[in-house]
């Protein structure tokens, strides 16, 4: 990275990229210094993303689109440094081809864009986002274990506990706050071998969001979840610096989300 032993990592869903463009997201993102962008739903594909603005001076960009449905779900990495590979796949086509899961690796270090279903659309989107829960728990813990450092940054669409949601009684039966999806979510945190939740590490009491919906004028009134997080291997938690959620940035639905890291 180009600083050395500094690394600047930015999460952002961008419900729609070229949508967030014209909120002016990549003008404020000219202005972050950061190393590493990960973009969720994308919501084009790559080719509709050729344009200067969709393309910052210094930055190499690597798409995965949704191969399923136009104009749906992708993800995208920005970083400044090329990276020695780029992974599109991580073997289940249900997943793969929803466009969910892009890796840049730097050395030993991978940098990954995640976006986990919702399941608040319907009763099967639930189901497959459980069968993409169940699956990826293997997954996960093979990267944590590998003696690579993760980065795992994303649109989880889980919260983790009272703290993450303002509505938390009236939430437990919905999708995103479901005991089942919580337990999963905090077994893969559970102690000081698990993923570190970087926000949380920083922030034991904090009470921060980076999603809102369009509903009800939730933002204005901070009626809003802690669902887009960034992941850590074991092995970086003392080395995370500093975070922010840039709540004031609205550009979307959701919040940009900045971790530093000491490498």
């Amino acid at each position: 990275m180009p600083t050395p032993g500094q690394l600047r990592v930015i999460s952002f869903n961008a419900n729609g990229l070229r949508s967030a463009a014209s909120k002016g997201f990549f003008d404020w993102f000219a202005q972050q210094d950061a190393d590493v962008l990960c973009v969720q739903e994308t919501k084009a594909r790559a080719e509709q993303l050729e344009a200067p603005v969709f393309r910052p001076d210094g930055y190499r960009v690597a798409f995965r689109d949704a191969s399923t449905k136009k104009g749906y779900s992708g993800v995208a990495i920005y970083s400044r440094r090329e990276p020695d590979e780029v992974r599109t796949e991580m073997g289940w086509p249900p997943f793969d081809e929803e466009g969910r899961y892009l890796e840049a690796r730097f050395g030993n270090l991978s940098v990954v864009s995640f976006y986990i279903p919702s399941g608040s659309n319907c009763e099967l989107r639930q189901a497959f986002k459980l069968d993409v829960m169940a699956w990826l728990r293997e997954h996960l813990d093979e990267w944590r274990a590998s003696g690579r450092d993760y980065v795992l940054c994303g649109d989880w669409n889980i919260v983790r506990c009272k703290l993450d949601i303002t509505n938390w009684t009236g939430n437990q039966k919905n999708s995103g706050c479901l005991p089942v999806e919580r337990d999963w979510l905090n077994a893969l945190c559970c102690d000081e071998t698990g993923w570190v939740d970087t926000y949380r590490a920083l922030h034991p009491t904090g009470q921060d969001y980076t999603w809102w919906s369009n509903r009800g004028a939730a933002r204005a009134k901070n009626v809003g979840w802690r669902i887009d997080y960034q992941l850590a291997t074991p092995g970086l938690r003392e080395r995370i610096r500093a975070c922010a959620i840039e709540r004031e940035q609205r550009f979307s639905d959701h919040a940009p989300f900045r971790v530093d890291y000491e490498l």
